[in-house]
């Protein structure tokens, strides 16, 4: 059974955590294209849910609806393929 060298294994792993943590602080965020699409859309669900509202309150939930349009779309989605 080889010996186990516990101060060789600590400086190893020191070493392999210090280079982890800098390829992590240089991780760059990149914006996504369909952010725009998703804007767009939000957009035209809060004209479409407020026009419809016919009151102040309505009209709120219909904000609050058009923040959660696309849940609405993939339930209609899976209500018309399952008949």
């Amino acid at each position: 059974m080889p010996y186990f060298d516990a101060d060789k294994f600590e400086k190893k792993l020191k070493q392999k955590l210090k280079a982890k943590t800098k390829k992590m602080g240089k991780v760059k965020i990149k914006s996504s294209r369909s952010s725009g699409f998703y804007f767009l859309g939000f957009l035209g669900a809060v004209i479409y849910f407020v026009s419809h509202a016919h009151g102040f309150w309505d009209g709120v939930l219909g904000f609050l609806k058009a923040l959660v349009w696309p849940a609405f779309l993939v339930y209609q989605a899976f209500v018309s393929l399952h008949g």
